[in-house]
């Protein structure tokens, strides 16, 4: 996927945007999804595999470890393949100073964005005189962030890339994963979904994909459709196939499982192209849909890696 703004080496913007600049950035990412799906390719699909030499993984801010979340994700891997970067690892510009390094001059940024909501002075004032909710404000930043490949004299020791899992049929960690979830998962039949009604999942046996490492690609979407649930993440489910609302959700559940298979370590090599004319009408009509799918399958993710980590925190207690 083309970068989406680049920059040469400099800092990060961090001025808050008007309202037209804030349009026309979620347009810009937009656009750049929209190009990449008609195109065939489907950013949230980890593109790579061992012949590009990249670690799977989602990409992390190499200084402070935390892994990138959202529509950010889909931003840096298409920066990832689009330069054979070697690393998901990245950097501002301060941060490469305070890491002891430095961007090489007349690298090229990827801009990034950071979205959260502001409640103005004005508007508590006006709550608290006429007793209603203060509503808040959503805003967009801008970030450039450079690839540790586009540095130099970095210290060692900073956030490195997972190790790929050796090529398997069973992967525990998703084993795990699937059990921790708590979601009644069921195995059996030709078909894969998820029923929101019964809140259960079923997959095909893995021997019924024709590349099985597939199986945990299917299972981490459905999964992803169930932390939707009221009981869970309460996201809003459509009771028609066709509908945008099923479009949309089918959108979550795609990169929510690409996200979790590159937390995982996991290498799915199938590319499902079933809801592409679907999701290119949601897009085409909406600039902040893959912002608000794209968020949301990052707190899937998240929500199934927590329980995840709290599960293997109590067998490691007892």
């Amino acid at each position: 996927m083309p970068h989406t703004g680049n920059r040469r080496a400099r800092g990060e913007d961090r001025s808050t945007k008007p309202p037209a600049e804030r349009a026309n950035l979620y347009d810009e990412v937009t656009n750049r999804i929209i190009s990449e799906l008609e195109a065939g390719r489907f950013p949230w699909v980890q593109p790579w595999g061992r012949s590009v030499g990249v670690a799977p993984g989602l990409p992390r801010n190499a200084l402070t470890a935390r892994n990138y979340s959202g529509v950010n994700v889909l931003i840096l891997w298409g920066a990832v393949i689009e330069n054979g970067y070697p690393s998901q690892s990245w950097l501002t510009f301060r941060q490469a100073l305070e890491a002891g390094g430095n961007v090489r001059k007349g690298e090229r940024g990827t801009t990034v964005v950071y979205a959260n909501r502001f409640t103005p002075e004005a508007e508590k004032e006006r709550a608290r005189e006429t007793g209603e909710e203060a509503r808040a404000v959503p805003f967009l930043k801008r970030f450039t962030v450079f690839n540790v490949a586009q540095c130099e004299g970095l210290r060692p020791g900073l956030a490195t890339d997972p190790a790929p899992l050796p090529e398997r049929q069973i992967v525990p960690i998703a084993e795990e994963v699937i059990a921790a979830s708590g979601v009644d998962f069921r195995i059996g039949g030709d078909r894969a979904f998820y029923v929101p009604t019964h809140d259960y999942v079923q997959v095909p046996p893995q021997p019924a994909f024709f590349e099985q490492i597939d199986y945990y690609r299917t299972a981490l979407h459905e999964l992803t459709h169930a932390t939707g649930h009221a009981s869970r993440l309460g996201r809003k489910f459509a009771t028609s196939f066709g509908t945008k609302d099923y479009a949309r959700e089918e959108l979550v559940a795609e990169m929510g499982s690409a996200f979790l298979c590159a937390a995982l370590g996991i290498q799915p090599t199938v590319r499902h192209a079933d809801y592409l004319a679907s999701w290119l009408s949601v897009l085409r009509e909406d600039n902040r849909a893959i912002f608000r799918a794209a968020g949301q399958a990052s707190k899937a993710a998240d929500w199934l890696l927590a329980r995840h980590a709290e599960a293997r925190g109590a067998r490691e207690a007892a």
